[in-house]
């Protein structure tokens, strides 16, 4: 037996949409993840771009477990003296770009290297319902049906 590794030849690339309203958001971000390296396929192979294209709509109904919602921070710091600054989740998501909380997600479950950025151009996400990529005829992934644990009642 000789191990298979694929070719760009062998790639089949597809265009999945997964509807966020209600789900927990670390279980999408690690279906999406998967998704997005192709860990999915029987013909994975680790140093290609072997997964499939993602849209991800309604990415500001994305529903959060226990107090993270209030209790989860994110520093950056403005290079000033003094300057380190935070936000917790509520105001990412209630604020003006909603999107970038599901898109660091999916991205922090990415290997941390070139494979990863080249993955992340793969997904796309949007706050509302309306997305631009209807001629690609995306297939509906229905997260919520695949384990009851994905959503919060």
């Amino acid at each position: 037996m000789k191990t298979f590794s694929a070719t760009p030849a062998d790639i089949d690339k597809k265009w999945i949409l997964i509807d966020a309203e209600g789900v927990v958001l670390g279980r999408l971000a690690s279906i999406v993840a998967m998704r997005l390296r192709g860990k999915h396929k029987a013909s994975f192979t680790p140093h290609m771009d072997m997964g499939d294209n993602v849209i991800i709509i309604n990415a500001d109904k994305v529903q959060l477990t226990g107090k993270k919602r209030d209790d989860k921070k994110f520093y950056w710091h403005t290079g000033h003296p003094g300057g380190i600054k935070e936000r917790t989740m509520r105001q990412i998501i209630e604020g003006e770009h909603p999107e970038r909380v599901v898109m660091k997600a999916v991205q922090r479950m990415l290997p941390g290297n070139k494979l990863s950025r080249k993955l992340m151009t793969n997904l796309r996400v949007y706050a509302g319902t309306e997305h631009g990529h209807e001629a690609q005829n995306p297939e509906v992934l229905d997260v919520k049906s695949m384990n009851p644990k994905n959503t919060r009642s």
